[in-house]
């Protein structure tokens, strides 16, 4: 036994005589040299003679249990904040916790409440973080039964308007979630999104479907249902503005086919106009503000009906109404019967009016070959009665 060893035995020994005999029960133990125990140690009130420390080599026992760091640094050059390990509260009905206060500014920075469950904050050796698990396997790793979130709240403590998001994931969906109008999920990515389904290019530009946007705004499929769809839902009827083209100059939109390499551009100056790949520059139709359009080159319709049928007048079964019943329906209704009505500052059907216009025509010329027989045989009729 060394001399320490007996010393400090000693000591205890007078100090549990001092505690039997009650003269010197308050005097404190003052030691100037370094104490070693070297079994475990039992320290508060309600330690006994005989404690079963198990494997604590350290034991604090009583109602009110309390670790203080008490930095007595007096020079400003030195830190001297003081720190408390603290369980649980003192009062009746209190919590039950294990917390390390900042006993200098009065709070408590840390705490961990009982009943936690097991891995609650777990720090791997490589400096991964796990809550709720003891394997993270990313630099946080959180593990949850239903929907692990994160919550960023702005309290408004610093004179902002509070405001809550919430970000979180489960088996329907990653969502961001605006919890404070109305947990409304304004982001969400359903399981099973294909790769780069949004990318943003490092100088900003963004690709639906692709890696490597070419514009701004790259939309690009391999499926062969690529498309882009602007719908508004309201169940109210009204014109609305979809979409808007800006610019200071003529806007333009290009139509390209990459299987035969044709494109057409259409763009708005003061005019709106259509041109052609290969000739820009050249305007193949245009449309003036006032409704006037202008085409270089043929128009070809899809065909009209042509009333009674197109070249149908020259046909042996047509039934071509005589002279006189084709002029007095012609009269009578005030337009030609195959033409029908044409009404000041109403649409017409070019294609279907100008094919009744035709029929028309073949019938008046019909209609004139027959006059001029009938004349011819008249003068013949004539003639030869002189």
């Amino acid at each position: 036994m060394t001399r320490l060893t007996k010393l400090i035995r000693l000591g205890l020994m007078a100090g549990a005589a001092n505690l039997a005999f009650g003269s010197a029960a308050s005097a404190d133990q003052v030691f100037n040299d370094d104490v070693i125990i070297t079994q475990s140690l039992c320290v508060g009130f309600d330690c006994v003679n005989g404690e079963n420390f198990g494997f604590d080599t350290l034991r604090l026992k009583e109602n009110n249990l309390r670790i203080h760091f008490d930095d007595t640094s007096n020079s400003a050059s030195f830190p001297s904040n003081d720190w408390r390990i603290v369980v649980n509260d003192t009062g009746n009905g209190g919590a039950s916790y294990l917390g390390i206060e900042d006993s200098t500014a009065g709070r408590m920075p840390f705490r961990v409440e009982a009943g936690a469950p097991a891995n609650t904050l777990y720090v791997e050796a490589d400096g991964d973080v796990g809550i709720k698990t003891a394997n993270p396997v990313v630099d946080l790793h959180i593990v949850e039964g239903n929907t692990p979130t994160v919550r960023l709240e702005q309290d408004g403590s610093d004179g902002f308007t509070p405001q809550t998001w919430d970000l979180a994931g489960n088996e329907a969906n990653f969502f961001i979630r605006d919890v404070t109008n109305g947990s409304q999920l304004v982001f969400r990515i359903e399981p099973g999104a294909s790769e780069n389904r949004i990318f943003v290019e490092s100088d900003n530009d963004v690709g639906i479907g692709t890696n490597n946007p070419s514009e701004f705004l790259h939309v690009r499929g391999t499926a062969g249902d690529t498309r882009v769809r602007i719908e508004e839902a309201s169940a109210t009827q009204s014109r609305r503005e979809m979409l808007r083209l800006v610019n200071k100059g003529n806007p333009e939109l290009v139509l390209e086919n990459t299987g035969n390499g044709n494109s057409w551009i259409m763009h708005a100056g003061r005019n709106l106009a259509f041109e052609h790949g290969d000739a820009v520059g050249t305007q193949l139709i245009t449309l003036t503000p006032t409704g006037d359009m202008t085409i270089p080159g043929t128009l070809t319709t899809g065909g009209g009906t042509c009333g009674g049928g197109c070249d149908a007048v020259f046909e042996d079964d047509f039934n071509l109404p005589s002279i006189e019943a084709h002029a007095a329906a012609m009269w009578n209704n005030g337009f030609l019967p195959n033409v029908g009505p044409t009404i000041e500052g109403e649409p017409i059907n070019v294609s279907d009016k100008l094919g009744r216009m035709l029929n028309e025509l073949e019938t008046a010329h019909i209609y004139i070959a027959q006059l001029n027989d009938r004349l011819t045989a008249l003068e013949t009729r004539a003639a030869s009665q002189n």
